[in-house]
């Protein structure tokens, strides 16, 4: 009997191994975000608070430390994370579905659209306080995906035509939240939207991280329960129908929790670019295409990504927090250059 799950056991034992070793990176990546910041703190004092919020350690810490571990860069640490797993896997998603390499929430106007709608639930007030911030930059978000698939269509419908909507996409969403912004916002509104929109963590709290944590899970259940489709789709969706998978309607529940996942970081932290299309392809290098691999690999890679881009955002400038969306670009940039690069040498 031994003998008969010894391969099934041995098959196994990869899958666990990196699974801990993944865990344990984002566990140090987290714990290195919480140190880490404005106002040096030892780790051993980090680890008491913790313990002492966790498991009601009883360790004697200041309680302006405290507050500053617990109630500032914990609840920050985990947006940043939750983030940037969210922002990976719809870049990972959108470029399966779309065939295009350079699909991403950004390129192709979520992220815009989820700006505007959340822009346009703060300054207009709508809903008289029912609708917050996530359902309104969900709701921007469904409507400028769809706008730039139906201007993508009329076009003729093709990958090329889809990344130059979602360019025209993103302007017309960004010129709307400019638009709102300049019409109905006070100064210190204006000036505190626009600091948020290139990218901001500085005002994240645990009620962030109710929100957050969830919405990146859920997405990450839906890319992994629907791995194989995503293969499929690299090959076009009438690849797709030809091995039984409904088409529609995986494309609706994938888009479906790409939008939320967009919606929901970018109502919380602004629009962060980079994330969502340096990312996958820098995990394609390292574990390959299959998406049952692929997938929490771009998951952790964002995580961990996002992490440091953070930390980095509160150490660069001394007694100044630059905003998170210009270390991601600063440093995708350079990367995505450098993925072309490589792919024009593979061609």
């Amino acid at each position: 009997m031994s003998r008969l799950f010894a391969p099934a056991a041995s098959a196994l034992r990869p899958v666990v191994l990196w699974g801990l070793a993944g865990a344990s990176l984002l566990v140090l990546s987290i714990v290195f975000g919480i140190t880490v910041g404005e106002t040096p703190l030892p780790l051993s004092r980090v680890l008491a608070v913790l313990a002492n919020n966790l498991w009601n350690a009883g360790h004697a810490v200041d309680p302006i430390d405290a507050g500053i571990i617990w109630s500032y860069r914990v609840p920050r640490t985990l947006v940043a994370a939750a983030c940037g797993a969210g922002l990976a896997l719809s870049g990972v998603v959108l470029q399966a579905i779309v065939r295009n390499p350079l699909a991403d929430p950004y390129l192709l106007g979520v992220s815009a659209g989820a700006g505007t709608g959340a822009v346009a639930v703060t300054i207009l007030g709508l809903g008289s306080g029912l609708v917050g911030m996530s359902a309104g930059a969900f709701a921007g978000a469904s409507l400028s995906f769809l706008l730039v698939v139906l201007l993508a269509r009329a076009a003729g419908g093709g990958s090329p035509q889809l990344v130059l909507a979602g360019i025209a996409g993103s302007q017309l969403f960004n010129a709307l939240t400019s638009f709102l912004i300049t019409k109905s916002a006070n100064a210190e509104q204006a000036r505190g939207i626009t600091y948020w929109l290139l990218g901001n963590l500085s005002g994240i709290r645990w009620p962030d991280v109710s929100l957050a944590i969830p919405a990146a899970l859920a997405g990450l259940v839906a890319c992994l329960w629907f791995a194989r489709a995503l293969d499929a789709f690299s090959f076009g969706a009438s690849s797709a129908a030809s091995l039984g998978i409904a088409v529609r309607r995986v494309q609706v529940i994938l888009i479906g929790a790409t939008t939320l996942m967009t919606a929901t970081m970018v109502s919380l932290v602004g629009s962060i670019g980079f994330v969502g299309l340096v990312i996958p392809h820098a995990m394609r290098f390292m574990v390959g295409p299959r998406h049952y691999r692929l997938v929490p690999a771009a998951a952790l890679a964002g995580a961990v990504f996002l992490i440091a881009a953070d930390v980095t955002s509160r150490v660069l400038i001394p007694s100044q927090v630059v905003p998170i969306g210009v270390v991601t670009a600063l440093v995708g940039a350079p990367g995505f250059a450098l993925i072309l690069i490589r792919n024009r040498r593979r061609a």
